[in-house]
């Protein structure tokens, strides 16, 4: 721990029980319900943190066995799966909780959902080696991964589900475990650009100078605006321009000017993510 406040910000060297307190020099965020334990010196608590850290990972490992949802429901339906891995990723630890209720709670006969690992924060490469050591799938809630994740995912077949509704996310589960999964539209995500300057204009608004930096940029596309891998508004493209002129498209290493329909706060470092619906024959 290399801070310690209360929650006027002052420095505080102790805390007595039931003291609130911030904390700052964590290397991980901490899950609802976890203890702080205290230690003389620096050099046990590691050793003590590292050895939980190892053994949790290869109890993670030892999780079976699962592969996309789509795949999950044709083997249930034929009785052939009985546990179901999933690896929850949220924007804030009390969404990551709220989740790992709603899909513990799902009854479903013979059929039952296995959290083992539930923390707040951008979907990493860490959660991919655990999904593919562990044969589970990632459900992202309110958080997206970025065009290495994504490739990352794909070379190792790990499912990544993102979501911003809970019912959503049991609706779908609660499908493929009855072995019912059928959806009728698929999002594809198709681009990103990264922002890498802004422009605010009177009576207009603010226009983000990007970077097209994965796939490409459409106009009228449905776009997420990320920051720090935690989705911060989720809408539609008004305007995409190449220099003074409008785009139909802007692919991967190309700049572009953009304005996100009815929304305004953008920052530098934003990432832009571009989708579109398509609908999915059904069998």
């Amino acid at each position: 721990i290399r801070r310690m406040s209360d929650e006027d910000g002052h420095e505080l060297k102790a805390a007595p029980p039931s003291t609130p307190v911030e904390i700052i020099g964590l290397n991980d965020v901490p899950q609802a319900g976890d203890h702080f334990r205290a230690y003389d010196n620096e050099r046990d608590a590691r050793a003590i943190a590292d050895r939980r850290k190892r053994k949790a990972v290869e109890l993670g490992r030892r999780k079976s066995s699962a592969m996309t949802l789509e795949d999950l429901s044709k083997e249930i339906a034929a009785g052939e799966i009985k546990e179901i891995p999933v690896i929850i990723k949220a924007d804030v630890q009390g969404s990551a909780e709220a989740v790992k209720s709603a899909l513990e709670k799902i009854e479903v006969e013979g059929v039952k959902v296995n959290v083992i690992h539930s923390t707040a924060g951008a979907i990493n490469e860490g959660d991919i080696m655990l999904a593919d050591a562990s044969k589970a799938m990632i459900i992202g809630f309110n958080v997206r991964p970025d065009a290495a994740i994504r490739r990352k995912a794909e070379e190792v077949g790990v499912t990544i589900r993102l979501h911003d509704i809970i019912y959503k996310v049991t609706e779908e589960m609660e499908h493929a475990m009855k072995g019912m999964l059928d959806p009728v539209y698929s999002e594809v995500v198709i681009g990103q650009a990264e922002v890498r300057q802004i422009y605010k204009i009177s009576k207009v608004g603010t226009v983000g100078g990007c970077m097209v930096t994965d796939g490409k940029l459409t106009a009228g596309c449905g776009v997420r605006l990320i920051r720090e891998g935690i989705v911060i508004y989720n809408g539609k493209l008004s305007s995409l321009k190449r220099f003074k002129d409008d785009a139909k498209e802007v692919n991967q290493g190309y700049e572009c000017g953009l304005m996100i329909e009815n929304y305004n706060d953008i920052k530098v470092g934003d990432t832009i993510e571009a989708y579109v619906e398509q609908e999915v024959k059904q069998d």
